[in-house]
């Protein structure tokens, strides 16, 4: 292979990266015109368009995902290897983007800001709304991370196992069923409130149900966690979430949790990211930091 192949590679990997090609000019050091010839060039070479226009910015062809999915990591592996990056994070500038659900968010994001407030100023993080897409978000290089659910076996993204979280009902402390045994009856006669990330009013309580012939009543949907607890908080519904989305409003008294009088499987949290981040110091630094922190607000408060 030329050395000018391998310099379309490289330019290519970080036009993918920033989805920008001014921004990854400036990031080569290059001027636009030289990239946007590099661009030309490539798509003569490889017969392909590679990037098209969408909006203000460019989205990659199909094409063009697949390439870099193969290409990215190896990329990453002899860049690190020639030119070994030092990370200091009271130094460091960068931007990470993170998916999540906003139950994690309003947990984890107060502590995390605070933390880069002291060790890392230089350091943004962007939270990406989780929609159980985390899989496609890695791939594509929308995130840097996946915290929430994970139950894809890509051979290009790593995982951590964080925690198993059982499922709890939750309702306002002064709710007719708070100071009684739940039992399935009282269960399914209470008007449920369920939170859909996707938009479908059915989850995995609903295909328990099924199951055992029963049926219950979805009065009103939400697509957040945030926005669920002040509905809870100041009408008769109940619902049904995993108890780590449940920490701080709990600790804030507006609602309580009950065990469910149904076996529901533990929600299992991950955190995921792509092989071609596996040896970033930064991306590593950030992980390091997760795992404390996570561990502080949310696995010792439900533990006391």
């Amino acid at each position: 292979m030329s050395r000018a192949d391998l310099n379309l590679f490289v330019i290519f990997d970080a036009i993918m990266q920033e989805q920008s090609i001014s921004v990854a000019a400036k990031r080569l050091f290059m001027t636009q015109p030289s990239v946007s010839n590099a661009v030309s060039r490539m798509r003569h070479s490889w017969n392909d368009e590679l990037f098209v226009k969408h909006g203000r910015g460019i989205k990659a062809t199909p094409f063009a995902n697949q390439l870099w999915q193969q290409i990215s990591a190896p990329l990453n592996t002899i860049s690190n290897a020639v030119n070994p990056v030092q990370f200091i994070p009271a130094l460091a500038r960068h931007r990470f983007r993170i998916s999540l659900t906003d139950g994690m968010t309003s947990v984890l994001w107060l502590p995390l800001r605070q933390m880069l407030e002291k060790q890392a100023p230089g350091i943004d993080l962007h939270a990406v709304p989780f929609r159980g897409d985390g899989e496609a978000l890695l791939l594509s290089n929308e995130v840097d991370l996946v915290l929430d659910s994970y139950s894809g076996d890509h051979k290009l993204i790593h995982t951590q196992w964080m925690s198993d979280f059982n499922f709890v009902c939750v309702m306002r402390p002064d709710h007719a069923l708070a100071d009684q045994p739940l039992s399935l009856a009282k269960f399914l006669a209470a008007e449920h409130l369920f939170v859909s990330l996707s938009g479908d009013a059915r989850g995995t309580v609903d295909t328990k149900l099924t199951e055992l012939g029963e049926k219950r009543r979805i009065a009103m949907t939400v697509n957040s966690f945030g926005g669920a607890f002040p509905l809870l908080a100041e009408t008769n519904l109940i619902t049904v979430l995993p108890e780590a989305a449940t920490v701080n409003a709990v600790a804030q008294g507006l609602v309580i949790t009950k065990r469910l009088p149904i076996d529901i499987s533990d929600a299992k949290i991950y955190m995921a990211w792509h092989t071609r981040q596996h040896r970033d110091p930064k991306l590593n630094w950030l992980k390091n930091r997760i795992n404390k922190i996570y561990t502080q607000c949310i696995i010792e408060p439900m533990g006391s």
